[in-house]
Order: structure tokens, then C-alpha cells, then sequence
């Protein structure tokens, strides 16, 4: 997910709470040995980053 994506996404909590959902569920399956590529935990780290980023700037506009 894109910067720009993210901007033009108005929802951003829902989106914010959808990321943190999937990193919780990726992150039990690293544990239980069921996650086969784990980069994908470190895409929605920065997704988040990203989501917070933007609504940081938001409240400062």
C-alpha cells in the first residue's frame, strides 16, 4: 500500500484497525510455525507507519 492510497483513504481508523488485526494474525502464525513468508509481517509494520503517518499530518493541517 501506497502513501497516496493511504491519503486519499478517508477511514483511516478502520484501516488502521484492520492492519493491526492482520499483524496480530500474522504473528501467531510466525509462532505456531504456520507463516511460510515472513516478510510480509514487516509490509504491514509499514503499513501501519504509513496509516499513522498520515493521520499525524492530518491533525496537524
Amino acid at each position: 500500500m501506497k502513501y497516496t492510497e493511504i491519503t486519499a483513504n478517508q477511514d483511516l481508523n478502520t484501516l488502521l484497525k484492520d492492519k493491526e488485526k492482520q499483524l496480530f494474525d500474522l504473528r501467531v502464525k510466525q509462532k505456531t510455525m504456520q507463516l511460510k513468508n515472513t516478510s510480509e509481517l514487516r509490509f504491514i509494520k509499514k503499513d501501519i507507519a504509513r496509516i499513522k503517518t498520515a493521520m499525524n499530518s492530518e491533525g496537524k493541517n
